[in-house]
């Protein structure tokens, strides 16, 4: 049984140290996309805004101790989606600022899911690691 709790204890410690990794890679591709492409001042801001929350979440030391990376993973969107719910909630409901929403969250979840598969080499994951 121990050597269960350990073993789930060291997966979930993988999981989060490929977060960072594909965070802080997909943050460079990120930036590197920003210089080449002349974009709106908004779109720039907006990419900024991506990047700079995404490695504060990579970040290591922004938490107590106590607090293991996964811990992190699990909880921090709960904020984001807190916040970006509180946000929606000024616009306009003719914006239709809660499909916006679902449509970011998604497309987000999508391109995480790409880096995994791009991760292990393959586009569809049918085995357990």
């Amino acid at each position: 049984m121990c050597g269960d709790i350990e073993s789930e204890e060291s997966r979930v410690e993988e999981l989060y140290a490929r977060f960072v990794e594909h965070a802080h890679y997909f943050a460079a591709d990120l930036a590197a996309d920003n210089d080449g492409r002349e974009s709106g001042q908004l779109y720039t801001y907006l990419d900024s805004l991506f990047r700079s929350m995404l490695t504060t979440v990579a970040a290591h030391d922004k938490a107590p101790e106590e607090i293991s990376g996964y811990e992190r993973l699990r909880m921090e969107p709960l904020v984001y989606a807190r916040l970006a719910g509180f946000i929606a909630a000024h616009q306009p409901l003719e914006d239709d600022p809660l499909r916006r929403l679902i449509e970011a969250m998604l497309t987000g979840y999508s391109e995480g899911e790409a880096m995994v598969a791009e991760h292990h080499g393959h586009a569809t994951h049918d085995h357990a690691h």
